[in-house]
């Protein structure tokens, strides 16, 4: 018999000069951070991104296949894929067509007189899919997760988030002008000169700010209980009276729509009126802008450019563009991803693969239970509740059952790449609105399958994990239980303790924006919570602080995970006993897979703006932080008072 050939931990990665005691990151991650700096064409490198690199050239083959085929029944999946990737890479004829493909639009844009202009100018950019003071979509109710809703949500910026406009300190200071900069050369490329550019540009900017100051921050937007306002069509037009909300609505395809879940409603009401308070030439100038931004990385390569040496050089420290496969081949993926995923599985997605990390995710859940069950601070009450919402949580893994469907969808090889792309947007808007009044369907999937990533979804209480990431390095059959356990049980323990996170917990089983805590255990929940949250605070990124809130929900998401994979690791080992290896014990590798996992750095740009604008931690926070939480971690590396890492057991974070 054939016995299996065990993949073992590569040391390499490890940098032996750094304790595992004062830095667990760079002791694990070390060795492959001085092997692989980051790529000029990227703002950050990791052994994430790798694999996301590793899924692009094997997506890249698919592409390639299929474009090499000779006959395809028109309107046929794979003739959509020839269509856009043709049409995206044909550099020579997109230099040719320059602004035509937003001709019409810029037209209109220029017949702008009144403000009422202006309002049907929104309406009409909505309708062709793309809103850009505010946006309407369609998702499951918060509250009845068995139905879809209408939401209406704040937009009108181009930079990442409002505090880009706000701040004060030098370097957010250096974007704004900077940003104003690229508004003039974006306006000159639409033929103003250089001072109707530099004038236009001020007033731009000024008027994203006024737009800033009233839009929700992140942190906020974060919470349930600030973004689920609920108002009839009449309660939405009593608050933004300027906007005819049941014509607009009409317009784009909402016509029957009686109540909308209204997220930013202080951002709606000012924003209707700054329409008003705002001269209709500085909308004008606006809007030629915007238009132009949305569309300059599908158009000439000079408007490419232009679009990268600000939000590539500037705000992510990119040092050149990514090459143009990669480009097309993400909006192909974004627009049209399902009917490349087909073929993505046949190729890279075994069953073993499928039945392996079944067998790990049953393992998670037994832990989780366990430990909920045994958890010292919840009410018996509470617990009974929790174990109901854990039974209930579905799993989805590799691929979805009942693939996207593209019937009806008309691409054009006459057409530009832009008007394909906006072709492609509309027609997912109007299937997105079609949902309204039908049940929710919850074998649907958010990502297609070569999509590197993983999500908890609160709405459908599920965990869904793509093909793309259940592979080297993070998982595969072969590899060390222990490196599996840290690295990809991690990520399966993470993903339902979303279920369990400071807003993921106010979702019941069933998905609904449901109580059912008690009064007494939610205090003691956000009192173990906000350990976290001051914890967080105090690592920095240059200058700027980590954000303890608006990194609350990913933190707990960690420090759950990794304990409920360490657990389940434990339970593992009784019937599948392992030795030391290289060295190191299996406790001592299981911490080592899960800094595989975040083995990564990025451009001092754009390691700060994810500061600003992403809910996770940084990569060095996203370990050391949840190890020096962990009794199981001092164990297993004898951590001792003095090590850069402890804790006092009184300070230390524990939740689940």
């Amino acid at each position: 018999m054939k016995t299996k050939r065990l993949v073992a931990f590569d040391t390499t990665l490890i940098d032996q000069t750094v304790r595992p005691q004062d830095d667990f990151f760079h002791f694990a991650c070390g060795g492959w951070l001085k092997k692989n700096p980051v790529p000029e064409s990227e703002a950050s490198w990791g052994t994430f991104y790798k694999l996301r690199d590793q899924v692009l050239k094997q997506t890249k083959k698919i592409l390639e296949d299929i474009n090499a085929k000779k006959s395809v029944l028109s309107g046929s999946e794979a003739s959509l894929i020839q269509v856009l990737y043709r049409s995206g890479m044909d550099i020579k004829r997109r230099n040719r067509e320059g602004l035509t493909p937003i001709k019409e639009t810029l037209e209109k844009i220029d017949s702008i007189a009144t403000v009422s202009d202006v309002r049907d100018f929104l309406v009409q950019s909505e309708k062709d899919g793309s809103g850009i003071l505010w946006s309407f979509f369609v998702a499951e109710d918060e509250k009845d997760s068995e139905r879809y809703i209408t939401y209406l949500a704040q937009g009108g910026l181009t930079l990442p988030e409002r505090d880009f406009y706000l701040a004060k300190d030098a370097r957010s200071q250096k974007i704004q002008v900077a940003y104003t900069k690229y508004i003039q050369k974006i306006l000159q490329e639409l033929g103003d000169t250089q001072t109707e550019s530099k004038n236009a540009a001020k007033k731009i900017l000024a008027l994203e700010t006024k737009i800033a100051k009233v839009s929700m921050d992140k942190v906020r937007r974060r919470d349930v209980e600030n973004i689920y306002n609920k108002k009839t069509v009449s309660a939405l037009t009593a608050l933004a009276p300027k906007t005819n909300w049941k014509r607009y609505m009409k317009e784009i395809g909402l016509e029957n729509v009686k109540s909308v879940v209204v997220m930013q409603p202080e951002f709606i009401k000012k924003v209707d009126l700054l329409i008003e308070q705002t001269p209709v030439e500085t909308w004008k100038q606006y809007l030629r802008f915007s238009t132009l931004d949305d569309a300059a990385p599908y158009l000439t390569q000079t408007l490419s450019a232009i679009n990268f040496n600000f939000f590539g050089r500037v705000i992510a420290g990119h040092q050149r563009p990514k090459p143009e496969w990669k480009r097309v081949l993400a909006t192909i993926n974004a627009t049209i991803g399902y009917a490349v995923g087909k073929e993505y599985v046949k190729r890279y997605f075994s069953p073993q693969a499928k039945k392996k990390i079944n067998e790990l995710v049953d393992y998670l859940f037994i832990a989780y239970e366990h430990r909920i069950k045994e958890i010292d601070w919840m009410s018996p009450a509470t617990k009974k509740k929790a174990l109901i919402k854990l039974s209930q949580m579905e799993r989805k893994l590799g691929y979805p059952d009942k693939w996207e469907s593209y019937k009806g969808l008309r691409l054009s090889e006459k057409s530009p790449y832009f008007t394909n792309i906006v072709t492609s947007v509309k027609f997912e808007q109007k299937k997105l609105f079609k949902k309204l009044g039908k049940k929710v369907d919850r074998k649907e999937w958010f990502m297609p399958p070569q999509t590197v990533n993983a999500y908890y979804n609160a709405n459908q209480n599920e965990i869904v994990f793509s093909a793309a990431i259940l592979q080297p390095p993070f998982f595969y059959p072969e590899l060390d239980d222990a490196v599996n356990f840290g690295a990809m049980g991690s990520v399966i323990g993470h993903e339902i303790t979303h279920g369990f996170d400071d807003q993921g917990s106010k979702f019941d089983g069933k998905g609904n924006f449901k109580n059912w805590w008690t009064k007494q255990d939610k205090e003691r929940f956000t009192k173990k919570a906000n350990v976290l949250v001051k914890q967080f605070n105090q690592y920095k990124v240059g200058d700027l602080s980590v954000n303890g809130k608006l990194t609350l929900g990913e933190n707990i998401a960690d420090l759950g995970g990794l304990a409920i994979a360490y657990d389940a690791y434990m339970h593992y080992l009784k019937t599948h006993p392992s030795k030391t290896i290289k060295g190191y014990t299996p406790q001592q590798r299981f911490f080592m897979g899960l800094a595989l996992f975040e083995c990564a750095h990025a451009r001092a740009e754009w390691a700060r703006t994810l500061v600003l604008i992403d809910p996770h931690s940084p990569s060095i926070t996203r370990v050391n932080g949840p190890m020096s939480n962990l009794q199981e971690f001092y164990d297993a590396f004898n951590v001792q008072k003095g090590d850069a890492l402890y804790r006092p057991p009184h300070q230390r974070a524990k939740i689940w």
